[in-house]
């Protein structure tokens, strides 16, 4: 039998090491971004066209590479970087597995022009699938230019299933951001078509935040230093009155490489309890420095993965220093009752027996010198015939009063019996008010409806009790309304006497450019001023008291998790998050017209049995059940 086991290509090698480290452009971006900021780059422009699926550019002012390292930096495994395993526990620099050049080539047309400082002439590289097509001498200047084109041109399953370019493009910015917000010792430019869309100068942390983020950001953070022998911890956090529930900006860096960690987040989380509502987050920028001996960043191909050594006490030092943080800011609210040296204020108490007023020791909250709804003074006697004067002349009212409520009661009362709380069934304003639940069929009447803590509607039918949850009725009302009004197209804007102002970073604009539309129809008017901010100038109605410039940015957020380019998932997303932020909220009363209204127009949907997510609304207690209890 002869042998089956043979060594891959390199170019199908390489092809499947690419569907590891490059999965999208953004890919693409972060790896030579990250490649110009190891060769010591000043400067660095990317130039985008088409997300990134046409042409992929990065510019660096670097040291660059000779005409030998130029042609090696393609082949697996070859770097600069590291010379032998060891080093990988004392990493400085960004790149070190040699795989990135390599995987971009498998998949890509690439061209490279770089030269070193010195050379009065660089070299010019052109590389396709893999394959060198051509090599010469040319003149550029020192650094290192990249031109990848046709992104997946030769793997036309992995192009086919690019997103839109919106998408593609918001998950090039947000690597993009990454990257910037950790060297700002860096100065960067982005275009995309043409168009520049970031320029960042050189400028220190906390302004190179506001540049990517705006302006208004500055006003939320609060900073936060602190250093041990084991990790020196710097950056930002969060006010506690700024959390909201979606779109917080939440970074963790360590030694200059972004990191996702659950663990650490959690501590922010626990240090911020009773302080944000439950639910809700706050922005924060945090960076670590610790030996590179006590991290192990390979374990993931997209390095956002790392591992400590001492995350426990990692963790411990982070919410401590947390929670000094918000303490040192006045962030915590605190009382102090300093009672020390101040004076005692009598109060006046009723002698019952000899009607004359006994001084006390203890101060009386409820006495209001000053109060002119009761007394101008303080009284100068007290006695109870003056009392039983006082009550005299009010019953008179009270018994006006009493006659005046008990004028609707029958002549003829009846002794309750033992199931008279049971609701009457009276004929209906509708009756087809019950035809959407099977359960819920009701005799030829009108049914009163009861509210339960403010929560919960309570009506009698047939089969016995009906429970409907009372905010998640009127988010199954709303959520139908918005989105009959995207789909005809048709908005009622209300029009805001003072134009509210939102920013937007890079990475969240091309999602809000996406669903303008879908945002116009649902009735909101968004003017764009230009360097990520916009004007709201009209909301739609019936959202009254609240927040519009939270809202937008909530419904941004909802689209850019949604991640699909499915445009009718993005609208029931963006109709259902509008609807949940403008239905009533638990405990809210209401009358028993609004209640009616409220039960009508959720048995006029087509599906009022439960949410757009799933949830139920609506619930009947069985009368067999109720009799079971008793």
């Amino acid at each position: 039998m002869s042998d089956v086991i043979r060594l891959l290509p390199d170019s199908v090698a390489n092809q499947i090491a690419a569907g590891e480290v490059i999965q999208r452009p953004a890919s693409v971006v972060k790896e030579l971004v990250e490649n110009a900021v190891d060769a010591g780059a000043h400067h660095i422009d990317v130039l985008i066209t088409d997300a990134g699926k046409t042409c992929i550019q990065v510019i660096d002012d670097g040291k660059g590479m000779s005409e030998t390292d130029a042609r090696l930096a393609f082949e697996r495994h070859a770097t600069s970087k590291i010379r032998e395993a060891s080093d990988l526990f004392a990493l400085h620099t960004m790149g070190f597995r040699g795989e990135a050049l390599a995987s971009i080539a498998a998949v890509a047309q690439v061209e490279l022009r770089t030269c070193q400082e010195g050379d009065v002439l660089g070299t010019l590289l052109t590389i396709s699938g893999s394959k060198v097509e051509g090599q010469e001498a040319v003149a550029c200047p020192c650094g290192s230019n990249f031109s990848v084109k046709n992104l997946f041109y030769n793997v036309p399953a992995r192009r086919k299933f690019l997103k839109s370019n919106q998408t593609e493009l918001s998950n090039i910015l947000t690597e993009f951001e990454r990257i910037v917000l950790v060297n700002p010792d860096i100065s960067f430019t982005l275009h995309h078509n043409g168009t520049e869309m970031l320029n960042l100068p050189v400028l220190p942390l906390r302004q190179r935040i506001m540049g990517v983020f705006g302006k208004k950001l500055n006003q939320e953070l609060l900073s936060l230093d602190v250093t041990t022998s084991m990790v020196q911890i710097h950056g930002f956090i969060g006010k506690p009155e700024t959390a909201r529930k979606k779109g917080a900006r939440q970074f963790f860096f360590v030694n200059g490489r972004f990191m996702r960690h659950p663990y650490f987040h959690k501590a922010l989380v626990d240090a911020y309890e009773h302080l944000i509502p439950v639910g809700e987050q706050v922005s924060y920028f945090i960076y670590f420095e610790v030996e590179p001996a006590n991290i192990d960043v390979n374990i993931h191909p997209t390095k956002t993965e790392i591992k400590f050594e001492n995350e426990q006490a990692i963790w411990q030092i982070l919410s401590a220093a947390v929670k000094e943080t918000l303490g040192r800011f006045n962030a915590v609210p605190s009382i102090d009752f300093d009672t020390e040296g101040m004076p005692d204020i009598p109060a006046f108490e009723p002698d019952q027996q000899a009607g004359v007023v006994q001084p006390s020791l203890s101060y009386d909250p409820s006495y209001n010198p000053f109060d002119v709804k009761t007394s101008t003074a303080p009284p100068s006697s007290y006695s109870p015939s003056s009392s039983r004067q006082k009550h005299t002349q009010w019953e008179p009212l009270f018994e006006g009063l009493e006659r005046k409520s008990n004028a609707w009661q029958p002549e003829a009362e009846t002794p309750a019996s033992e199931d008279s709380w049971h609701t009457e069934e009276i004929q209906p304003a509708s009756p087809t008010l019950y035809d959407a639940h099977p359960e819920a069929t009701v005799k030829e009447s009108v049914t009163q409806h009861y509210q339960y803590k403010g929560c919960y509607i309570l009506t009698s039918v047939k089969s016995g009790l009906m429970i409907i949850d009372q905010q998640r009725a009127h988010i199954r009302i709303l959520f139908d309304r918005y989105m009959k009004q995207i789909a005809d197209k048709r908005h009622v804007s209300q029009r805001m006497l003072f134009p509210e102002m939102v920013h937007f970073s890079v990475s969240e604009i091309p999602v809000l450019e996406t669903i303008m539309d879908d945002l116009k129809a649902l009735g909101f008017d968004l003017s764009n001023l230009g360097g990520g901010s916009y004007a709201i100038n009209g909301v739609p109605v019936g959202i009254e008291g609240l927040n519009p410039e939270r809202l937008v940015t909530d419904l941004v957020q909802t689209a850019m998790e949604k991640g699909k380019d499915v445009k009718e998932e993005i609208q029931q997303a963006l109709a259902l998050s509008l609807a949940k932020a403008s239905a009533i909220v638990p405990g809210q009363v209401l009358t028993a017209e609004e209640m009616n209204n409220l039960v009508d127009e959720l048995f006029a949907v087509p599906t009022p049995n439960y949410t757009p997510d799933g949830k139920t609304v609506l619930a009947v207690l069985k009368e067999e059940d109720i009799e079971k209890l008793f």
